[in-house]
């Protein structure tokens, strides 16, 4: 290490709370897991491989309560008067006391996360070097490993309007760098992905914003970070995070579709995936499942932050995500595809202004994984009885198998040449059921 006087750990924090362990269905100990059973194998592979699952930094250790409305609510030991070079290192050991005792096998983090208060980009570049020095002690001497690195080109007033996409190239210019920096140390770390969240990369008024030249500099610079991807060796992917909007009236990085049609634009299709959130997708009009089903589709599918929001509010709440049968229809459409490679579910999630103990951020995280593991022996016993795959066999049937389908799937078909067919043939279909509750109830009965 290049500071030899790294010390790892200090006082625990938490040292009323047990390291949390699978005790199965019938346990009554709230801080156990019940379905989370690291090494059962399903689906031929154990369920810690399957879900990858990750903690992430900011909400958990950097939020202090606060909202729009008032200051913060909870009096964290590890949080100083001020954000400090003690305070950040006070954080960062808390932070690895709490993944170790969840046993969960990765962690997420911003530049600004494990650094202390930054005032010039000289002092988050030499910072973020400093801290990376320990968050490697950290690793080693606790296994947890780095899932994505992102930085942070949202919180600062100079990104007011944007970062990649702002309009002071001044502004673009310390984005670029904070990328850079944090991308090397990504690498460093051992982190299997890079993060792109363009939180502040649209606009809150065409009145004001040239929407072409800011989408072709967002392009220009997303190819430069894939060149330094690969100058500087990293294999992690690059991933992008769509959202509509919230800060900005509207985000450019929409959906998952959208940032394909932009992927595609600049030629960068097979370079960069997306981190799907399920929050972002009701932002977005969507569920959760239909971003999984697009990125699939679209060869994009890159990692999920796991949270949720209130349907009712239309906010980005980022809760913690209890619905097993939202999750576990995500994951129909995700695991026939593989499932995850490098990516993982980050519990991009924060507990409530109200659940003000650190116990809460265990009974929350618990509660989560719990969740997720549910939702995969669930989505796991209706994809292996076959019975989704086997009616939608049944259903696009006719493209494969009959004369017709062929004709018009075939190299020389034309919009005449098909019209041609359906009048001489007298194709006069009648409609058929696509079995919509039957299988909604297969589901629902499959549920753990």
């Amino acid at each position: 290490m290049a500071d030899g006087q790294i010390k790892v750990g200090g006082d625990p924090v938490f040292k009323n709370i047990d390291p949390i362990k699978f005790e199965g269905p019938d346990s009554d100990n709230p801080l156990a897991y019940r379905y989370y059973n690291k090494d059962q194998m399903v689906m031929g592979k154990r369920m810690e491989d399957h879900l990858r699952m990750a903690v992430c930094y900011w909400h958990t250790f950097c939020w202090d309560g606060f909202d729009v409305f008032g200051g913060g609510t909870f009096n964290r030991p590890w949080h100083g008067a001020a954000n400090d070079r003690a305070a950040a290192d006070a954080k960062m050991a808390a932070a690895f006391e709490f993944f170790s005792k969840l046993g969960l096998p990765y962690y997420c983090f911003h530049d600004v996360d494990v650094t202390e208060d930054s005032p010039t980009p000289d002092d988050l570049s030499n910072n973020l070097k400093r801290q990376a020095d320990r968050l490697a002690a950290y690793q080693e001497a606790t296994g947890i490993k780095l899932l994505w690195g992102t930085a942070n080109l949202f919180s600062n007033p100079r990104f007011g309007a944007g970062g990649l996409t702002n309009p002071n190239p001044e502004v673009a210019a310390v984005a670029v760098r904070q990328i850079r920096d944090c991308m090397e140390v990504t690498q460093a770390l051992g982190g299997e992905n890079y993060v792109l969240w363009g939180g502040r990369e649209g606009y809150d008024t065409l009145l004001n914003t040239d929407l072409d030249r800011e989408l072709g500099n967002f392009g220009r610079f997303l190819a430069m970070v894939v060149d330094h991807k690969h100058k500087i060796g990293f294999e992690g992917k690059i991933l992008i995070e769509p959202k509509p909007h919230e800060p900005m009236y509207h985000q450019y990085d929409f959906d998952s579709a959208t940032v394909y049609g932009f992927l595609k634009r600049f030629g960068l299709e097979d370079e960069v995936q997306v981190n799907i959130e399920p929050n972002h997708a009701t932002l977005a009009g969507h569920s959760f499942a239909h971003e999984i089903a697009t990125a699939v589709s679209l060869g994009i599918m890159g990692s999920i932050d796991i949270n949720c929001g209130n349907y009712q509010n239309g906010w980005d709440t980022d809760q913690f995500n209890l619905d097993t049968r939202d999750i576990t229809l995500a994951l129909i459409e995700l695991l026939p595809s593989g499932g995850l490679d490098t990516g993982g579910f980050n519990f991009d999630a924060k507990v409530r202004r109200q659940s003000s103990t650190v116990e809460d951020l265990f009974h929350a995280h618990v509660g989560g994984v719990d969740a997720l593991a549910r939702a995969l022996l669930s989505a796991a016993d209706i994809l292996e009885k076959g019975e989704i795959a086997k009616l939608k066999t049944e259903r696009y049937a006719g493209w494969e198998n009959s004369d017709l389908g062929k004709m018009m799937l075939s190299e020389g078909a034309s919009l005449e040449s098909i019209a041609n067919k359906a009048a001489e043939s007298g194709v006069n279909p009648s409609h058929t059921s696509g079995r919509q509750e039957m299988l909604e109830n297969l589901v629902n009965r499959s549920l753990k």
